[in-house]
């Protein structure tokens, strides 16, 4: 039996090359926490979930003091226990927020060991749906300084010659009028043409339904295949007034955790397409649980960024739509602490052969960004 024998936890402290800003808030560091859950024999699977910023030590003190005592000595075959475990351990301070992405972390972890284990591709491992490739959007579009109509033209028209079918935008930014940002639309549409899915994201940028309608209406014209985010995440109710007043889809979920709070957007026809982020949710076994019942509904997911988990997900489940996947990383910057990259091939990702995951840490990136400021000299607390 595969008994867990060790957590093994740190931050890694990524810059962004520069600062960029969302429709609300600015970032200029990812702080990823990194999980390695080791067998006795010495296998270790790999899990990990972010912070922006400075907020990575909040997920570091979960796993260490919250989360690791529940998973240590425990069969790694007993999933669905250790996610119980874990999450009553954790009921008085989890059930959403940094607590829930520890769980997740260290539960993605869980599954990448036990794929290692038989020696298979992590989508394998969960029963493929595909075996090849998975389509992907090109995500960007975003604001930056001197960027123009002309220039997020010619970043979208190398998303399509790379074989993307889709492509992603932001909207929203604050001081914006609804007239530049149709303008802006525009331009993005004229640029892909009529074919290709055009997406908005909003990143939670509109206070209230009046200030979304005016907006949304003028966006409705280029026919985008959705809206992301447009309002707080808590705000349900207005999220599923703006899904009846236009045609556009409403998407969101993207730091959403827990199925009960996916099933209440979905109970209120608050959403069209779910971004159920394995990450933020409670890792690959909520997960899988949200995304089968919003098939339920007829509600697909299309998961959030961090394509080198979400990969092997979507191969896992017909429901899901579409892998975003971010060609650089400028903003989305895990790449840069891992040792294997996916292939975009015509627009999919192409599903890797290796076992679990398919990648490691590297432990010159981890050399690099680790952070030593939080609790001794070493970057990797180790838990036995």
């Amino acid at each position: 039996m595969p008994k867990i024998a060790s957590v093994e936890v740190c931050v890694a402290r990524v810059p962004l090359d520069k600062p960029i800003n969302f429709s609300t808030r600015q970032v200029t560091a990812r702080e990823y926490c990194l999980v390695r859950v080791r067998a006795e024999d010495g296998t270790a699977g790999l899990g990990y979930c972010y912070a922006v910023n400075k907020a990575g030590r909040l997920l570091l003190d979960a796993v260490v003091d919250g989360l690791s005592h529940k998973v240590i000595g425990q069969d790694s075959h007993r999933v669905e226990g250790i996610w119980q475990d874990m999450y009553q351990e954790t009921l008085l301070l989890g059930r959403v927020g940094g607590v829930m992405r520890a769980l997740s972390a260290i539960d993605i972890a869980i599954w990448d060991l036990n794929a290692r284990l038989a020696g298979l591709p992590l989508y394998r491992y969960l029963g493929a749906a595909v075996l090849d490739r998975v389509p992907s959007y090109g995500s960007g579009g975003y604001y930056w300084p001197g960027k123009g109509d002309k220039e997020l033209g010619d970043e979208l028209r190398a998303f399509v010659e790379a074989g993307h079918r889709a492509v992603k935008i932001k909207v929203g930014a604050r001081g914006r009028s609804p007239a530049q940002e149709a303008a802006r639309l525009k331009a993005a549409r004229e640029a892909i043409g009529p074919d290709i899915e055009l997406m908005l994201d909003a990143n939670n940028a509109w206070p209230d339904l009046p200030t979304a309608l005016q907006f949304i209406r003028r966006f409705e014209p280029m026919n985008p295949y959705w809206i992301e985010e447009p309002f707080l995440p808590d705000d349900i109710e207005n999220h599923a007034a703006l899904a009846r007043a236009t045609p556009i889809p409403v998407a969101t979920g993207e730091i959403e955790a827990g199925r009960w709070r996916f099933r209440e957007l979905l109970d209120k026809r608050a959403a069209a397409i779910l971004q159920t982020d394995a990450t933020v949710c409670g890792g690959i076994t909520e997960w899988r649980r949200i995304t089968a019942m919003a098939s339920c509904y007829g509600v697909p997911t299309s998961p959030h960024a961090w394509h080198d988990v979400h990969i092997h997900l979507a191969a896992s489940a017909p429901s899901v739509s579409y892998v975003e996947f971010m060609p650089d990383d400028h903003v989305v910057n895990f790449r840069r602490l891992i040792d294997t990259q996916l292939v975009l091939d015509k627009g999919d990702l192409l599903l890797p052969q290796g076992p679990g995951l398919g990648f490691d840490f590297d432990p010159e990136a981890i050399s690099r960004y680790g952070a030593k400021d939080l609790g001794g000299e070493e970057i990797w607390r180790i838990l036995r």
